[in-house]
């Protein structure tokens, strides 16, 4: 099984959330929790998670809306839901929608820590195609590894994030204001705004992007769609 892999919970039943992170860390893996739609979408696009558990009725909204959003942008998480007894027609749906198991509450602990080893293990035999090709690029978030044409480019911390939000996000203009607080994460409470220019700049000339990375004026930043 990986090592360092990072299990993403979406639940925000407080208690029943702490008891699967507990039951489900181990020294193989990292654990994140969500409460609502919103921290879930931020976590998962950002740092490409090894498994998402997720509930399907959430404060902010449907658990199956996120399944859809994650499928349509062509990533591959391992996603299993958590269904309430009475939520059949929904566990049906997110099948279709491209989840890979479910779990119906209440559930055997046991139970959902050999499903998701099962698909920890699944997910392993295929990590060597999970990469995202767009045209003569190349860019494989999992071994760090980004080509153009088929040379091989080297990016700094900074520029992977910047390349996976911008990448998982195609034809979708992402704000300045959201760029810097999803890239710098540290707790810094403030961040030069000339910090993020600089970096889709460096970014943009190391990849040979300028038709590919667009600036939307007065608004942030695209990786435009219909060049794929």
């Amino acid at each position: 099984m990986q090592k360092n892999s990072q299990i993403v919970i979406v639940e925000d039943d407080r208690d029943l959330c702490s008891g699967l992170c507990k039951a489900l860390k181990d020294e193989s893996r990292s654990i994140v929790s969500c409460e609502n739609l919103k921290s879930a979408r931020e976590q998962i696009f950002l740092t490409n998670p090894a498994l998402i558990l997720l509930d399907i009725n959430l404060p902010d909204g449907n658990g199956l809306d996120l399944v859809k959003e994650i499928r349509e942008k062509k990533l591959s998480y391992p996603i299993i839901l958590l269904s309430a007894n009475d939520t059949d027609a929904d566990v049906v749906r997110g099948l279709e929608l491209g989840a890979d198991d479910y779990v119906t509450k209440p559930f055997s602990l046991s139970v959902l820590r050999a499903r998701v080893n099962t698909q920890l293990r699944k997910k392993e035999s295929f990590t060597e195609s999970e990469v995202v090709n767009v045209d003569n690029y190349s860019f494989d978030f999992e071994r760090m590894i980004f080509t153009a044409g088929g040379e091989e480019i080297v990016l700094s911390k900074t520029e992977q994030r910047l390349l996976k939000l911008l990448i998982y996000n195609r034809g979708i203009t992402l704000s300045r204001d959201d760029l810097i607080d999803r890239l710098w994460t540290d707790g810094a409470e403030y961040v030069d705004e000339n910090a993020l220019s600089v970096a889709i700049k460096r970014l943009r000339d190391k990849l040979n992007a300028k038709d590919y990375i667009k600036t939307v004026y007065g608004l942030g930043y695209m990786w435009v769609k219909n060049n794929e």
